[in-house]
Protein backbone atom coordinates (compact mmCIF):
# COMPACT_ATOMS: atom_id res chain seq x y z
CA UNK A 1 0.00 0.00 0.00
CA UNK A 2 2.68 2.27 0.79
CA UNK A 3 4.29 1.85 -2.27
CA UNK A 4 1.18 2.59 -4.26
CA UNK A 5 0.73 5.76 -2.55
CA UNK A 6 4.11 6.73 -3.30
CA UNK A 7 4.01 5.68 -7.01
CA UNK A 8 0.45 7.69 -7.32
CA UNK A 9 2.35 10.55 -5.85
CA UNK A 10 4.70 10.42 -8.74
CA UNK A 11 2.41 10.51 -11.23
CA UNK A 12 0.67 13.58 -10.03
CA UNK A 13 3.92 15.54 -9.95
CA UNK A 14 3.96 15.57 -13.25
CA UNK A 15 0.32 15.83 -14.28
CA UNK A 16 -0.53 18.96 -16.31
CA UNK A 17 -1.82 21.46 -13.25
CA UNK A 18 -4.65 24.20 -14.59
CA UNK A 19 -3.08 27.37 -14.16
CA UNK A 20 -6.01 29.67 -11.78
CA UNK A 21 -4.89 32.56 -14.82
CA UNK A 22 -6.02 30.15 -17.38
CA UNK A 23 -9.48 30.89 -16.81
CA UNK A 24 -9.20 34.03 -14.93
CA UNK A 25 -8.55 38.21 -16.59
CA UNK A 26 -8.24 40.83 -14.10
CA UNK A 27 -9.15 44.16 -15.28
CA UNK A 28 -8.66 47.37 -13.56
CA UNK A 29 -11.11 50.06 -15.08
CA UNK A 30 -11.48 53.41 -13.77
CA UNK A 31 -15.40 54.30 -12.13
CA UNK A 32 -16.44 56.31 -14.72
CA UNK A 33 -15.88 53.33 -17.79
CA UNK A 34 -17.94 51.17 -15.32
CA UNK A 35 -20.91 53.53 -14.75
CA UNK A 36 -21.03 53.68 -18.70
CA UNK A 37 -22.27 50.28 -18.55
CA UNK A 38 -20.06 49.26 -21.74
CA UNK A 39 -18.17 46.65 -19.56
CA UNK A 40 -21.28 44.76 -18.26
CA UNK A 41 -22.09 44.95 -22.11
CA UNK A 42 -18.88 43.60 -23.05
CA UNK A 43 -17.52 40.78 -20.96
CA UNK A 44 -20.28 38.85 -20.53
CA UNK A 45 -20.17 38.07 -24.12
CA UNK A 46 -16.90 37.01 -24.19
CA UNK A 47 -16.95 35.05 -21.42
CA UNK A 48 -19.86 33.19 -22.70
CA UNK A 49 -17.36 32.80 -26.04
CA UNK A 50 -14.54 31.75 -24.02
CA UNK A 51 -15.24 30.37 -20.71
CA UNK A 52 -12.73 32.54 -19.47
CA UNK A 53 -13.85 35.04 -16.66
CA UNK A 54 -13.16 38.31 -16.40
CA UNK A 55 -12.97 40.12 -12.84
CA UNK A 56 -13.05 44.37 -12.67
CA UNK A 57 -11.02 45.41 -9.96
CA UNK A 58 -10.14 49.00 -8.53
CA UNK A 59 -7.14 51.31 -8.61
CA UNK A 60 -4.93 49.76 -6.24
CA UNK A 61 -5.52 46.11 -6.44
CA UNK A 62 -3.71 43.58 -8.43
CA UNK A 63 -4.36 43.42 -11.87
CA UNK A 64 -3.32 41.92 -15.39
CA UNK A 65 -4.86 44.72 -18.03
CA UNK A 66 -5.70 48.36 -17.22
CA UNK A 67 -7.92 50.60 -19.00
CA UNK A 68 -6.78 54.39 -18.31
CA UNK A 69 -5.60 57.22 -20.19
CA UNK A 70 -2.09 55.81 -21.05
CA UNK A 71 -1.07 52.90 -23.45
CA UNK A 72 -2.83 52.11 -26.85
CA UNK A 73 -6.01 52.83 -27.61
CA UNK A 74 -8.96 50.60 -27.86
CA UNK A 75 -12.35 52.56 -27.89
CA UNK A 76 -13.12 56.31 -27.87
CA UNK A 77 -16.47 57.74 -25.88
CA UNK A 78 -18.33 59.34 -24.32
CA UNK A 79 -15.98 62.25 -24.77
CA UNK A 80 -13.07 60.32 -23.72
CA UNK A 81 -10.20 58.14 -25.60
CA UNK A 82 -9.82 54.85 -23.65
CA UNK A 83 -6.09 53.29 -23.42
CA UNK A 84 -5.28 49.81 -22.70
CA UNK A 85 -1.80 48.89 -20.53
CA UNK A 86 -1.36 44.63 -20.43
CA UNK A 87 0.62 44.22 -17.32
CA UNK A 88 0.70 39.77 -17.85
CA UNK A 89 0.86 39.36 -21.58
CA UNK A 90 2.32 35.75 -21.02
CA UNK A 91 -1.06 34.55 -19.57
CA UNK A 92 -2.98 32.53 -22.28
CA UNK A 93 -6.70 33.92 -20.72
CA UNK A 94 -5.40 37.99 -21.46
CA UNK A 95 -3.69 36.36 -24.45
CA UNK A 96 -7.32 35.32 -25.78
CA UNK A 97 -9.05 38.68 -24.27
CA UNK A 98 -7.06 40.69 -25.94
CA UNK A 99 -7.45 38.65 -29.36
CA UNK A 100 -11.19 38.48 -29.36
CA UNK A 101 -11.28 42.36 -28.68
CA UNK A 102 -9.26 42.75 -31.75
CA UNK A 103 -11.95 40.24 -33.47
CA UNK A 104 -14.63 41.43 -36.02
CA UNK A 105 -16.79 40.50 -33.47
CA UNK A 106 -15.29 42.38 -30.08
CA UNK A 107 -15.11 45.40 -32.19
CA UNK A 108 -18.90 44.74 -33.11
CA UNK A 109 -19.46 44.41 -29.50
CA UNK A 110 -18.12 47.93 -28.67
CA UNK A 111 -19.78 49.53 -31.19
CA UNK A 112 -23.04 47.75 -30.68
CA UNK A 113 -23.45 49.61 -26.91
CA UNK A 114 -26.83 51.45 -27.45
CA UNK A 115 -28.74 52.06 -24.12
CA UNK A 116 -31.76 53.91 -25.35
CA UNK A 117 -30.62 53.68 -29.06
CA UNK A 118 -28.00 56.24 -29.08
CA UNK A 119 -24.48 54.60 -29.55
CA UNK A 120 -22.38 55.24 -27.30
CA UNK A 121 -18.36 54.29 -27.87
CA UNK A 122 -16.83 53.81 -31.11
CA UNK A 123 -13.33 52.40 -32.46
CA UNK A 124 -9.88 54.54 -32.88
CA UNK A 125 -8.34 56.02 -36.01
CA UNK A 126 -9.33 52.98 -38.84
CA UNK A 127 -5.27 51.18 -39.96
CA UNK A 128 -6.51 52.73 -42.89
CA UNK A 129 -6.60 56.78 -41.61
CA UNK A 130 -3.46 56.25 -39.80
CA UNK A 131 -1.24 54.40 -42.71
CA UNK A 132 -2.51 57.68 -44.77
CA UNK A 133 -0.97 60.04 -41.80
CA UNK A 134 -4.70 61.43 -41.06
CA UNK A 135 -4.51 62.46 -37.16
CA UNK A 136 -7.52 64.50 -35.96
CA UNK A 137 -7.09 66.16 -32.86
CA UNK A 138 -11.09 66.57 -31.90
CA UNK A 139 -13.33 64.51 -29.60
CA UNK A 140 -14.67 61.72 -32.21
CA UNK A 141 -17.80 60.86 -29.04
CA UNK A 142 -18.65 64.62 -29.77
CA UNK A 143 -18.61 63.86 -33.26
CA UNK A 144 -20.43 61.20 -33.71
CA UNK A 145 -23.30 64.01 -31.50
CA UNK A 146 -22.55 66.35 -33.88
CA UNK A 147 -23.22 64.98 -36.84
CA UNK A 148 -26.65 63.16 -35.71
CA UNK A 149 -27.36 66.34 -35.31
CA UNK A 150 -26.05 68.95 -37.80
CA UNK A 151 -25.83 66.43 -40.87
CA UNK A 152 -28.00 63.37 -39.65
CA UNK A 153 -31.43 64.86 -41.35
CA UNK A 154 -29.74 63.78 -44.66
CA UNK A 155 -26.80 61.75 -44.39
CA UNK A 156 -26.54 58.18 -42.77
CA UNK A 157 -24.25 59.24 -40.31
CA UNK A 158 -24.46 55.82 -38.34
CA UNK A 159 -24.78 52.39 -39.10
CA UNK A 160 -27.89 51.60 -36.89
CA UNK A 161 -29.71 54.34 -38.84
CA UNK A 162 -29.65 53.91 -41.96
CA UNK A 163 -33.71 54.67 -42.97
CA UNK A 164 -33.42 57.95 -41.36
CA UNK A 165 -31.83 59.99 -44.44
CA UNK A 166 -32.73 61.07 -47.82
CA UNK A 167 -31.80 58.50 -50.19
CA UNK A 168 -30.14 60.19 -52.55
CA UNK A 169 -27.58 61.36 -50.46
CA UNK A 170 -24.91 59.35 -49.98
CA UNK A 171 -24.16 58.07 -46.59
CA UNK A 172 -20.86 58.85 -44.32
CA UNK A 173 -19.51 55.09 -44.82
CA UNK A 174 -20.08 55.53 -48.71
CA UNK A 175 -18.03 58.84 -48.84
CA UNK A 176 -15.08 57.19 -46.65
CA UNK A 177 -14.59 55.28 -49.81
CA UNK A 178 -13.66 58.00 -51.28
CA UNK A 179 -9.33 58.56 -52.02
CA UNK A 180 -10.37 62.85 -51.60
CA UNK A 181 -12.97 62.07 -48.22
CA UNK A 182 -10.86 64.03 -45.85
CA UNK A 183 -10.68 67.09 -48.42
CA UNK A 184 -14.81 66.90 -48.91
CA UNK A 185 -15.45 66.93 -45.19
CA UNK A 186 -13.22 69.58 -44.54
CA UNK A 187 -14.86 71.84 -47.49
CA UNK A 188 -18.19 70.32 -47.31
CA UNK A 189 -19.46 73.98 -46.77
CA UNK A 190 -18.52 75.17 -50.07
CA UNK A 191 -19.75 72.17 -51.65
CA UNK A 192 -23.24 72.21 -53.07
CA UNK A 193 -25.86 71.95 -51.95
CA UNK A 194 -24.41 73.23 -48.91
CA UNK A 195 -23.50 76.34 -49.32
CA UNK A 196 -27.30 77.60 -49.56
CA UNK A 197 -27.42 76.44 -45.48
CA UNK A 198 -24.55 75.89 -44.14
CA UNK A 199 -22.60 78.63 -41.54
CA UNK A 200 -18.99 78.06 -40.58
CA UNK A 201 -18.21 80.63 -38.10
CA UNK A 202 -15.06 82.92 -38.91
CA UNK A 203 -15.36 81.65 -42.48
CA UNK A 204 -18.13 81.91 -44.76
CA UNK A 205 -19.98 84.72 -45.02
CA UNK A 206 -23.56 85.96 -42.99
CA UNK A 207 -26.67 84.83 -45.52
CA UNK A 208 -27.65 87.75 -47.92
CA UNK A 209 -30.71 89.53 -46.41
CA UNK A 210 -32.55 88.67 -49.75
CA UNK A 211 -31.47 85.48 -49.38
CA UNK A 212 -31.85 83.52 -46.27
CA UNK A 213 -31.33 79.63 -45.53
CA UNK A 214 -34.08 77.74 -47.76
CA UNK A 215 -34.26 75.72 -44.15
CA UNK A 216 -32.93 75.34 -40.57
CA UNK A 217 -29.13 76.06 -41.17
CA UNK A 218 -26.97 74.28 -40.23
CA UNK A 219 -24.16 76.61 -38.00
CA UNK A 220 -20.93 75.37 -36.43
CA UNK A 221 -17.64 76.21 -35.69
CA UNK A 222 -13.92 74.77 -36.49
CA UNK A 223 -14.02 72.74 -33.15
CA UNK A 224 -16.95 71.68 -33.97
CA UNK A 225 -16.12 71.00 -37.64
CA UNK A 226 -12.39 68.91 -36.48
CA UNK A 227 -14.46 66.83 -34.01
CA UNK A 228 -17.01 65.44 -36.83
CA UNK A 229 -13.61 64.77 -39.38
CA UNK A 230 -12.55 62.39 -35.78
CA UNK A 231 -15.62 60.72 -35.93
CA UNK A 232 -15.79 59.87 -39.38
CA UNK A 233 -12.27 58.71 -39.69
CA UNK A 234 -13.10 56.05 -37.16
CA UNK A 235 -16.06 54.82 -39.91
CA UNK A 236 -15.41 51.65 -41.89
CA UNK A 237 -15.65 52.56 -45.23
CA UNK A 238 -18.83 50.78 -46.67
CA UNK A 239 -18.57 47.22 -48.98
CA UNK A 240 -19.49 48.51 -52.41
CA UNK A 241 -18.36 44.94 -53.88
CA UNK A 242 -16.17 44.33 -56.88
CA UNK A 243 -16.19 47.18 -59.62
CA UNK A 244 -18.37 46.19 -62.82
CA UNK A 245 -17.23 44.48 -65.32
CA UNK A 246 -17.97 45.59 -68.94
CA UNK A 247 -17.97 43.12 -72.17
Amino acid sequence: MTRLIVLISICLSFAPIARADDRLVRLMAPQALVDSGLLKHLLPRFSLKTQIRVQVVTAGQAHDIALGATGEPVFVGPRSTWYMQVLAPEQQAVQRFLSWLDSDIGQRTITSYAPGGVQMFTLPLTKQALDAGVVFDGDAALGQDLSRRMCGRCHVVRDDERMNAIGSTPSFFVLRTLENWVERFQTFYVLNPHPSFTQVEGVTEPFAPDRPSPIVPVEMTLDQLEAILAYVANLPPADLGAPLQHQ
